[in-house]
């Protein structure tokens, strides 16, 4: 206890001159820790508004959807058993004004409707005042797209409705990457009016219920789905209210934190180098307590309390600031979000992020501190130089200290199976940087003969014993790496914001033919000079309820792949290989096909099934289960806008159910509007989504994702940057009495920097070429993996970057000797002589 008291009041000495020393020090840990801080902060305050807004968001306890069909009336009697039932019916449809028409997302609402929550309209008008005579309301965008006013009537299908207010406020509207076109509300007898409910349209219908008993949701959600598998419903209860928004958030949140941890562990590295360079300066102080008694275990007590209160001020500092962000970001958050975040400070987001800045504070800075304390004194008097003996303990300390880290990396992630994959990299990317420091030291020390003046002093520079080579390689290396990968995501972002319409791709896709109409909307596209029909199919809806006869929701398959069982997907039927098809395994049927049903599958959604050609899968198609054998594999090229299904049927087997067709169109610019408007005037039941303004809405979405990336991508910037001037300031001392032994033995203050800017160029190419490579692939696995877009080899950004790195390098590293080559060769050698 008496070593602790003294060398706590030694400590507190020490540290009365200010944070000299430590700015790096504190800036490292404070960016990382106010990263993860922030992220999860945000996270907290948009899941505790989900969670609060759940039922008026899911419009109430429990939904039911179902395609095509309404459920029966016993189903219904059912339904309303357990409480309150709100039936509202959704579709897309054209709306016209005269010559102009535009799509919209048709709903009808029932008496009972919103169950939770309340719609709020422009004019204060009760929703049952404002339906009255075929009334409607609607968002505001249609109103501007149609050059409408309130009052004023539009057209949807058979009917004429009369616009009587603007909604501000839907609860239970969420808008998703697939929201084409803006609101249009009517109510049941409204939609009757309009003819649209035919057979084999794209109908949803959505039974919303507000149980009398809410302590009963988990059984009733669990029979209601358990029935769903077998009549093709999707249910969902309060956990799957805004689910979009919900798996935006969990891989947003997932990728930051991680951006946020690469941060941290760079700045770690920034740790490692500021502490060391704060022990060299204080080498005389630790000989003297050396010669004066003072063990081992009472420098590292001395030295350990100075870092951990240094540590716990920068922990401090960063969650303070990522406490913050929330409360600064409000205003944007309000704007970008559908539901309104429940700000505050959360103390398990903040807890978590001391966590990591105390572990990794603690871990990079264990092996300088125990290293420096079992230096002997007389080494510290003559300076000797050579690689640090830390020692046994150390080594277990440092060992335990990064299992800790890792554990609680994996344990806090949202997905623990990536998060140990980061774990495996950052460990195999600090394995890689310490090989390539060993083969650079190996290389310089072969060939420093060689060359001019300046190389051979650089690479002398390099070789030395002792020397910072590998310290800054691994700073600069991770550094590189991680802003490369954040240059990858910023790349693939981009690429989904730019570029995204083939050239070959379709200008328009029409929906909701029924089947009597198909010659009709082919003579209508025929007959427009600027148009050309593309390719037509039948088109229909189903769900995967069985794979080789084991229960859909029993079977195991590949995280990527469980879409395909929780969703429906769009099927189809055809006797001859569509256009562009791509077969990777098994055969297409013959055209004269008449067998038991075979189906060609999606060849990438197989693979996360398990499943190959000869394999069965059972669809449940408008509450008929089909068992289909895979006669083919397909290669789907989803991005090239072409109409794609994930299964088409061989013939012989969906004929005869209620079906619709949906067709693909090529229309020049100027013939776009009139084609629209003319098939929505002869077809008005035909809905038309034009490519572009899905890709528009798709890229606004993305730019939203696109700023927090950016955001982050600052923070590892401002983390490398840190480590980087921390790496060049731990050497500063030792360049110090090699420009003095230099200019004694006749060496210009030029000659010096030469020599300083071609060893930090190498040191630089080293490192970019090293982490350019390892960037590149952590950006693959993050886009691909994490946030589910493409990986474009973004050579161009990467190379980008690595130029920056080392620019950055030569930079920093010439401005932080030039003090170093200014000082006069006397006054150091009087004091070395001391």
């Amino acid at each position: 206890m008496a070593d602790w008291t003294l060398a706590w009041r030694l400590a507190r000495r020490e540290m009365r001159g200010g944070l000299a020393g430590f700015r790096i020090f504190l800036i490292c840990i404070a960016v990382g820790v106010a990263a993860i801080a922030a992220v999860h902060s945000l996270s907290g305050a948009i899941g505790a508004g989900l969670a609060r807004d759940a039922r008026v968001l899911l419009g109430g306890d429990i939904v039911v959807r179902t395609t095509y069909r309404p459920v029966d009336g016993g189903t219904r009697a059912r339904l309303e058993e357990l409480g309150p039932v709100s039936e509202t019916v959704e579709m897309r449809a054209m709306a016209r004004s005269g010559q102009s028409a535009g799509l919209v997302e048709l709903k009808a609402v029932d008496a009972a409707y919103p169950l939770a929550g309340t719609v709020r309209l422009s004019n204060g008008l009760a929703l049952g005042e404002a339906f009255r005579g075929l009334g409607a309301v609607a968002e505001p965008t249609l109103l501007d797209r149609l050059g409408l006013e309130v009052g004023d009537t539009v057209a949807v299908g058979e009917a004429q409705y009369t616009i009587r207010a603007t909604i501000e406020r839907e609860p239970d509207r969420t808008v998703g990457l697939f929201t084409f076109g803006p609101r249009l509300m009517v109510d049941r007898k409204g939609l009757q009016a309009s003819g649209l409910v035919r057979p084999g349209s794209l109908i949803r219908y959505h039974y919303r219920i507000l149980l009398d008993r809410p302590a009963n949701s988990g059984g009733i959600l669990a029979g209601l789905r358990e029935e769903g598998l077998e009549r093709n419903w999707r249910v969902r209860g309060l956990d799957g209210a805004a689910p979009g928004l919900r798996r935006t958030i969990t891989r947003l949140t997932l990728f930051m934190t991680l951006v946020g941890l690469a941060a941290l562990t760079v700045g770690g590295i920034g740790v490692a180098n500021a502490v060391r360079a704060h022990l060299a300066a204080k080498r005389a102080t630790i000989a003297t307590l050396g010669c004066l008694g003072a063990t081992p275990a009472f420098i590292l007590k001395l030295f350990g309390l100075q870092i951990a209160v240094m540590a716990g001020l920068a922990t401090a500092i960063g969650v303070g600031v990522g406490a913050a962000v929330p409360f600064a970001l409000q205003g944007l958050l309000a704007e970008l979000l559908p539901v309104d975040p429940e700000f505050g400070v959360y103390p398990r987001a903040l807890l978590m992020a001391a966590a990591f800045g105390a572990l990794a504070a603690s871990l990079f800075a264990a092996w300088p501190l125990a290293a420096a304390a079992r230096t002997a004194p007389v080494a510290l008097f003559r300076d000797v130089r050579g690689r640090a003996r830390a020692g046994r303990g150390a080594g277990f300390a440092v060992a335990g200290l990064a299992a800790a880290l890792a554990a609680l990396t994996i344990l806090t992630a949202p997905d623990p199976r990536f998060a140990a994959w980061f774990v495996a990299g950052t460990l195999v990317t600090f394995a890689l940087f310490a090989a390539s420091a060993r083969a650079t030291v190996g290389l310089a020390r072969a060939f420093r003969g060689a060359g001019p003046g300046a190389l051979r002093r650089a690479l002398a520079g390099l070789a030395r014993p002792g020397g910072e080579t590998a310290g800054l390689l691994l700073s600069l290396g991770f550094g590189v790496t991680v802003m490369v990968a954040i240059a990858t995501v910023e790349d693939g972002f981009a690429d989904q914001l730019r570029d995204r319409l083939p050239r070959d791709a379709p200008s328009h896709f029409f929906i909701d033919i029924q089947p009597g109409q198909v010659a009709e909307f082919e003579d209508i596209v025929e007959a427009d000079p600027g148009a050309r029909l593309d390719q037509i199919m039948a088109h229909l809806r189903a769900r995967i309820v069985a794979l080789n006869g084991t229960r859909a929701d029993r079977a195991e398959v590949a995280p990527q792949a469980r879409w395909g069982l929780n969703d429906e997907l769009g099927i189809s039927h055809a006797a001859a290989a569509p256009a562009g098809t791509e077969i990777v395994a098994g055969t297409w049927w013959p055209s004269d096909h008449n067998g038991r049903p075979r189906i060609s599958f999606d060849a990438q959604l197989a693979a996360g099934f398990g499943l190959g050609v000869g394999d069965r899968i059972t669809f449940n198609i408008l509450g008929r289960e089909v068992d289909a054998e895979i006669a083919n594999l397909r290669r789907i090229s989803w991005d090239s806008l072409r109409m794609q299904f994930t299964t088409i049927f061989a013939p012989g087997a969906l004929e005869g159910a209620p079906q619709t067709f949906i067709a693909t169109v090529r229309a020049d610019p100027d013939a776009e509007a009139r084609l629209t408007a003319g098939m929505a005037k002869a077809l008005p039941n035909v809905s038309a989504i034009r490519v572009k303004d899905a890709l528009d809405r798709a890229a606004e979405l993305l730019f939203r994702i696109g700023l927090a990336v950016r955001a982050v991508a600052a923070v590892g910037l401002a983390a490398g940057l840190a480590v980087l001037a921390g790496a060049i300031a731990a050497g500063r001392r030792r360049r110090e009495r090699d420009a003095v032994i230099f200019k004694v033995l006749g060496a210009t203050r030029r000659d010096l920097a030469r020599s300083y800017l071609v060893e930090f160029l190498i040191l630089g190419a080293v490192a970019a070429a090293i982490g350019s490579a390892l960037g590149l692939a952590a950006g693959f696995v993050l886009l691909e993996e994490v946030m589910g877009l493409a990986w474009t080899a973004p050579l161009r950004p990467a190379l980008a970057t690595a130029a920056t790195a080392v620019a950055l390098t030569a930079l920093f590293g010439f401005v932080g000797t030039w003090r170093v080559l200014g000082r006069p060769a006397a006054p150091a050698l009087r004091q070395a002589e001391r």
